[in-house]
């Protein structure tokens, strides 16, 4: 039996500061095709994979043939902020912090290879992160379970031994549906019901609110 722990992490609004950049950028790209979506609904549908989300706001009966172009000008306009990127307060720490005490850091996120370098490059902690699962290793994003089964393959631990943090309802059932510990943070913008019903076992104000209780969190009850 392995005695490996992994600390995986959702990134968009749980390690850097980008969910109302997505919400944004997404109310752009829905305004050119002629759609009128309020940025409340697109912050609660952040964290989807593009064609999920856009079918989450839009409906089923919406026309499928304009969703290439609805991903194609989010990412466009989301990917002028690529080198602007700002990591929440010990976002960097609370990783380390982690790593230090023998947790593997791995992250998963509905992020491209592209979007997600420049995440990681906004974060500054390459040198504890051992690996990431993005939106181009799996079929399924969240909140179906892949993106947290890959990152729990990429550092070699079944889902007893895995804690999840993120900032999404979404996040918070692919963690349940996987059988990881989920763990939620309020930066994101959603509110804390939300991740509470979604299945969060703990709240967190953000990363370094998280990093001050680390002691008394779920990081603190595996040997």
């Amino acid at each position: 039996m392995t005695t490996k722990r992994a600390a995986i992490f959702d990134v968009d609004g749980t390690l850097v500061d980008t969910n109302h950049l997505h919400v944004v950028t997404w109310w752009e790209a829905f305004r050119q095709g002629g759609h009128r979506v309020p940025t409340r609904e697109i912050l609660r549908a952040v964290g989807l994979p593009g064609g999920d989300l856009i079918e989450h706001l839009l409906g089923e009966d919406r026309d499928p043939a304009d969703d290439e172009r609805f991903v194609a000008a989010h990412h466009a306009l989301y990917a002028t902020y690529f080198d602007r990127l700002s990591a929440f307060e010990s976002a960097a720490e609370l990783l380390r912090a982690l790593s230090r005490r023998g947790w593997e850091i791995v992250l998963a996120s509905s992020a491209g290879d592209a979007e997600l370098s420049a995440l990681r490059r906004a974060i500054g902690a390459d040198d504890v992160i051992l690996g990431a699962a993005g939106a181009d290793d799996v079929a399924e994003g969240k909140p179906a379970p892949g993106p947290v089964r890959q990152a729990r393959e990429v550092a070699g631990v079944p889902s007893e031994r895995a804690v999840f943090v993120g900032d999404t309802v979404w996040d918070m059932e692919a963690a349940v549906r996987d059988g990881v510990t989920p763990v939620a943070v309020l930066s994101g913008g959603i509110p804390r019901a939300d991740l509470e019903s979604a299945g969060a076992r703990a709240v967190y104000r953000d990363p370094a609110d998280l990093l001050d209780h680390l002691d008394t969190s779920v990081f603190a009850d595996r040997d």
